[in-house]
C-alpha cells in the first residue's frame, strides 16, 4: 500500500507539472515595448542604419532596458517590432517573442521562459524521482530473473524492459537536471549560458548573477511551501531582472567577490 501511495503521488506531481510545463501561457513583452504607429512610420522610411539606431535609442531610453547587441545597438525585433526587453528573445518555432527565453523544447512543444521555467524545473526533477522510483522498486524482480527464480517468460521482458526504460530516462534526466540547477545557481538562462548579455559596458556572464539564494528566490519565489509546486510564485513580471552592476553599488562585496574569483582562477603557482 506505501508504495502505491508514493507512486501515485509522485505520478500526479509528474504528470502535473508535465502539464503545466505544456499549457502554460507564454508571455509577451508589454504595449510599452511595442512601436507606437508614429515611430514605426519614421523607422521603415529610413534607409540609413545608424539613424535607424538612433530612433531605437530614443524609444530605448523610456524604457528599462539595460541589454545591447554585440555592437551595442538596441535589442529590436523585426518580426515583431518591438524594443526586446532584457533576456527576451525571439523564438522562430513559435512565431513571438519569448519573456527571459531559456530554449523551445520539443518535448512539450512549448517554448521555455519567464512563464513556465518553474515547472520545467520541477517536471525534470519529479521525472528523475519517479524513473527512480520505478527502478529501485523493480530492480528486486529483475535479481529474481537472474538468478532464475522467475519462471514466467512474459514477466521477465516486462521486468527487464520497465528496468531499462526507467534507467536510460533517470541517467538523461540527472545531467539535463543538474544542468539546469547550476543554470538557477548562476541566474543564467540556456541561451545566456552559451552566448553572455551584453551590456552598455560589454558583455558579462554573471550580469544578471545576485548570489546563490537570490537566484532562486527569483525563480521559485519567496514563499518555500509553493517551491515544489507547479504554482505560479516567480518575482517580478518577466520584462525587468535585478542586475549585479546595480546591486554591486549598494553592496561593494559583490564585485569583491568577483574579483577574488578572477583573481583565483589568474593566479599561477611560482
Amino acid at each position: 500500500v506505501a508504495y502505491l501511495i508514493i507512486f501515485h503521488i509522485l505520478f500526479v506531481l509528474f504528470v502535473w507539472t508535465y502539464w503545466k510545463s505544456i499549457f502554460t501561457l507564454l508571455v509577451q513583452p508589454g504595449k510599452k515595448y511595442h512601436m507606437s504607429y508614429a515611430d514605426k512610420e519614421r523607422y521603415e522610411n529610413e534607409e540609413r542604419p545608424e539613424v535607424q539606431r538612433q530612433i531605437l535609442a530614443e524609444i530605448a531610453r523610456k524604457l528599462p532596458v539595460y541589454t545591447r547587441t554585440g555592437n551595442g545597438g538596441v535589442r529590436f525585433c523585426d518580426r515583431c517590432q518591438l524594443i526586446k526587453p532584457d533576456r527576451c528573445h525571439h523564438c522562430s518555432v513559435c512565431a513571438i517573442c519569448v519573456l527571459k527565453m531559456d530554449h523551445h523544447c520539443p518535448w512539450v512543444n512549448n517554448c521555455i521562459g519567464f512563464s513556465n521555467y518553474k515547472f520545467f524545473l520541477l517536471f525534470l526533477a519529479y521525472s528523475l524521482l519517479y524513473c527512480l522510483y520505478i527502478a529501485a522498486t523493480v530492480f528486486k524482480y529483475f535479481i529474481k530473473y537472474w538468478t532464475g527464480e522467475l519462471t514466467n517468460g512474459r514477466s521477465k521482458f516486462h521486468i527487464l524492459f520497465l528496468l531499462f526504460v526507467a534507467v536510460m530516462f533517470f541517467v538523461s534526466l540527472m545531467f539535463l537536471f543538474g544542468y539546469h540547477c547550476w543554470l538557477v545557481s548562476r541566474n543564467r538562462s540556456t541561451l545566456e549560458a552559451f552566448s553572455a548579455p551584453v551590456f552598455q559596458n560589454g558583455p558579462d556572464k554573471n550580469g544578471f548573477n545576485l548570489g546563490f539564494v537570490k537566484n532562486l528566490q527569483q525563480v521559485f519565489g519567496e514563499e518555500k511551501k509553493l517551491w515544489l509546486l507547479p504554482i505560479a510564485s516567480s518575482q517580478g513580471d518577466g520584462h525587468f531582472f535585478p542586475m549585479r552592476a546595480l546591486c554591486e553599488a549598494q553592496n561593494p562585496l559583490l564585485a569583491n567577490e568577483e574579483q577574488w574569483e578572477d583573481d583565483g582562477i589568474d593566479e599561477e603557482p611560482h
